[in-house]
């Protein structure tokens, strides 16, 4: 009977270790799932910025580092460069 339950112990034990190392591991699957994300569509409102806004003069210039900031941030990063381009 000592035999049967140290070996459903160890199972028990086995299965708890690999939720939470699952569990470990996820979080930073869907950061990144969430960064990727946020540059496509980043992307495309810079895109659509441009064509749909160069018709009243809008336009923001695709660099490395308003990329990096609309990919990062993803629509409130666009938002945030227009805003900046008309303060400054």
């Amino acid at each position: 009977m000592g035999f049967e339950f140290s070996i459903i112990l160890a199972y028990a034990f086995g299965l708890i270790l690999l939720y939470v190392v699952g569990w470990i591991l996820l979080i930073p699957i869907k950061f990144i799932i969430r960064l990727i994300w946020n540059g496509v569509i980043g992307g495309i409102m810079l895109l659509l910025v441009n064509l749909i806004g160069g018709i009243w003069g809008i336009t923001i210039v695709i660099n490395p580092i308003n990329a990096l900031i609309a990919g990062f941030l993803g629509v409130p990063g666009v938002v945030l460069l227009l805003l900046l381009q008309y303060v400054l």
